[in-house]
């Protein structure tokens, strides 16, 4: 369960990046690496929500300590 937090927190962190350089820069990273809406590029951006739906569960576990 570990290794899966640290992906899933590694993904989350990635996704976090993306959306800062999207922000403040207008690049998306991801896309720039993988093509605009690839197949590749999808998979990515879907695990990283993926990995932000299951991080809710460190936000819960921090507001019920």
């Amino acid at each position: 369960m570990k290794f899966l937090n640290s992906i899933a927190l590694l993904l989350v962190i990635v996704g976090a990046l993306n959306w800062g350089s999207i922000g403040f820069f207008k690049f998306d990273f991801i896309s720039y690496l993988f093509g605009q809406l690839t197949l590749t590029s999808r998979i990515i951006f879907s695990l990283v929500g993926i990995c932000g739906i299951y991080s809710i569960k460190f936000l819960l576990e921090n507001i019920s300590d």
